[in-house]
């Protein structure tokens, strides 16, 4: 079992910055892909990043490439999200995932075994 606990979201204005968190817990966490979706009401989730568990590979959703961040620490069990140059769509819940055995679908929810409860990002125009 992995426990994943998010925070760092809250309310900015349009061209703010935000960085959310991600503490993992449970298993080795330099064994694990760590993700991030969001989910605005009404929409299916959907991917934002994601780093390898090898740091290899990075991935963007194309909405937020060249603005947003992702990054690890694996001395503290964490994964960042920079999120940098905020607009209003950018609104919604963000989750941290965690992926311990990847089959290559990296913006696919059911890639990831493990998720947090979310951190709600919030940009006002």
């Amino acid at each position: 079992q992995v426990q994943l606990v998010e925070s760092g979201g809250g309310l900015v204005q349009a061209g703010g910055s935000l960085r959310l968190s991600c503490a993992a817990s449970g298993r080795t966490f330099t064994n694990l892909g760590m993700g991030w979706f969001r989910q605005a009401p009404g929409k299916e989730r959907e991917f934002v990043a994601r780093f390898s568990s090898n740091g290899g590979n990075i991935y963007y959703a194309n909405s937020v490439k060249g603005r947003f961040t992702i990054s690890r620490d694996n001395a503290k069990n964490t994964v960042y999200l920079q999120m940098n140059s905020l607009k209003p769509e950018d609104t919604a819940i963000y989750y941290c995932a965690a992926d311990p055995n990847y089959s290559g679908s990296y913006a696919y929810t059911g890639e990831y075994d493990y998720w947090g409860q979310g951190t709600q990002v919030t940009v006002s125009s």
